[in-house]
């Protein structure tokens, strides 16, 4: 592909599934704009849409090194500061609920418009997760306690509603040498500690040393460890609802993980 407006030839990735849920690359796209609209961390550049692929600039990826981690870690704080509307709002240019989930089977991840983050994470997130599992005969009462706690306004803080990738595991952050780029979000008004937490919950090279350089930018709240259990309870929830398996077992440890430290 050539691009007309700097007359260089550039190198295409095609992401592409034949009968994707309608609207499903145009939201992704809508995402990664966003995102890099903020000027912080890195976001694989957009380079047009249609109804069955999104095709972006091809990425060469490059062994990880903490230089890197720590840009990334002082650019992620920059996106995030970015901000967004409320809280489950999505990206600019898309209306109605998003995406979460691998490209061959993706769930709907409801959008919302709140002005805190627990009744949203209570809503949006963790009820229709309960819901979802108890049709397939999983009963976990910890969500429900969560979910009351949320509501209430117990666990909320006075955060402003963060501009988050919202699937930011390590998959999705691509090391190349222009640094540690974004790419898959699942974008929209969240609160920072979720994409800190789901980092960690698949294990991304270096994290300490994003998470240090995170940190001096962008200081994190007191007591913010004792609420990762939390943050990670939907997108541990959705793989198990996609997988099975041992992921019940990790859902169920990380759910009264976040029931116990969320009486602190």
């Amino acid at each position: 592909m050539i691009d007309a407006t700097r007359g260089v030839v550039v190198a295409v990735y095609r992401k592409q599934r034949p009968g994707a849920p309608a609207g499903f690359f145009a939201c992704e796209a809508a995402g990664l704009r966003w995102l890099a609209a903020a000027g912080g961390a890195p976001v694989v550049e957009v380079l047009g849409a249609g109804d069955d692929h999104l095709d972006l600039r091809r990425l060469e990826p490059v062994a990880p090194t903490r230089e890197a981690a720590r840009a990334f870690g002082a650019g992620l704080a920059v996106t995030h500061a970015a901000g967004a509307p409320a809280f489950g709002a999505g990206p600019p240019g898309w209306v109605g609920d998003g995406f979460f989930g691998p490209l061959d089977s993706p769930l709907t991840m409801p959008a919302g418009h709140f002005a805190q983050w627990g009744p949203f994470l209570a809503a949006c997130r963790l009820a229709p997760l309960d819901c979802d599992l108890r049709e397939v005969g999983i009963a976990m009462p910890g969500l429900a306690i969560l979910s009351e706690r949320l509501r209430t306004g117990h666990l909320d803080d006075d955060e402003p509603p963060a501009r988050v990738h919202g699937d930011l595991w390590s998959g999705n952050v691509l090391w190349t040498a222009d640094g540690a780029t974004l790419i898959d979000p699942a974008a929209h008004g969240g609160h920072r500690e979720s994409d800190l937490a789901m980092l960690a919950l698949f294990g991304l090279a270096h994290l300490d040393d994003v998470l240090g350089a995170y940190d001096e930018v962008a200081p994190l709240r007191s007591g913010w460890r004792h609420r990762v259990a939390l943050h990670q309870v939907y997108p541990l929830g959705v793989h198990a609802l996609l997988f099975g398996g041992s992921y019940f077992h990790e859902l169920a440890d990380v759910v009264e993980r976040a029931v116990r430290e969320t009486t602190r």
